[in-house]
């Protein structure tokens, strides 16, 4: 099964995650199909937080990959950044 999830990077106390979609028998540091945005939750203010390629991730959900948890959930965050901010 194909799933959409962050994989962590950057250093001790500063996470950094890349939304990548791979198989889910793989690591999630592992090799992965594609990179689809990244999520840094210690951006400052001046910095983005969420990246998100949304037409690749509508994509990849209609040819049957599932979210994880937390991507759906930063998804939605994104959306309703959007809503606001129009």
């Amino acid at each position: 099964m194909v799933i959409i999830r962050l994989a962590r990077g950057g250093s001790k106390k500063r996470p950094f995650y890349t939304i990548v979609v791979s198989d889910q028998r793989r690591q999630p540091k592992g090799k992965f199909i594609e990179r689809l945005g990244f999520y840094n939750p210690m951006a400052n203010e001046n910095e983005e937080p969420i990246r998100l390629n949304e037409d690749r991730i509508e994509y990849w959900i209609k040819n049957g990959a599932k979210p994880s948890e937390r991507v759906a959930h930063l998804m939605r965050q994104k959306k309703s950044e959007a809503v606001s901010a129009a």
